[in-house]
């Protein structure tokens, strides 16, 4: 099998694809979340910035924005639904939710830890059981998904705790 399409997914962005793509990212305090259907060969990932919008407002698949969680876990159920399969199916991973800013260091709930937090939940109350997660810590995490296998290669980036990542 040749890969034909390597996608590197920007902040908010969530895409779904056959066994012949790599999806790969680069984290913070972000999360990526990866699913994929190990018999259909099928997946995908999304990155998310934060939970949810500031403001609460009517959720619609016109208006979907894949930087807050909610809004990018709706998005890819959509793509789940289209296929008739069911979120049970799906291996589902976790990634991300680091300290890489220095007023991160020290809060109560950090932007990582509430990303974390709120992903979870989501997901488990919709069906889905993480079955795999790196998340937390101090640093950046490069991720790359194989759809074909469903392996998720992740390269940590540590940081020192309230040490920049890095120089001006």
């Amino acid at each position: 099998m040749t890969l034909q399409i390597d996608i590197f997914l920007q902040p908010g962005e969530v895409y779904f694809g056959d066994r012949e793509t790599r999806i790969r990212t680069l984290l913070g305090s972000c999360i990526a979340v990866t699913w994929w259907h190990p018999t259909r060969q099928v997946g995908g990932m999304c990155h998310y910035l934060l939970p949810q919008r500031s403001q609460s407002q009517q959720l619609n698949m016109s208006n979907l924005d894949g930087r807050y969680a909610e809004e990018a876990f709706l998005l890819a159920m959509h793509y789940i639904q289209t296929t008739g399969t069911l979120p049970a199916d799906y291996q589902v991973k976790m990634f991300g939710g680091g300290h890489v800013l220095i007023a991160d260091v020290g809060k109560t709930l950090a932007v990582g830890e509430r990303n974390i937090e709120f992903g979870k939940k989501w997901l488990a109350g919709h069906g889905f059981r993480v079955s795999r997660e790196h998340v937390a810590g101090h640093g950046h995490r490069h991720i790359v998904f194989d759809v074909a296998t469903g392996d998720v290669w992740v390269r940590f980036s540590p940081q020192h705790e309230g040490v920049p990542s890095s120089k001006p």
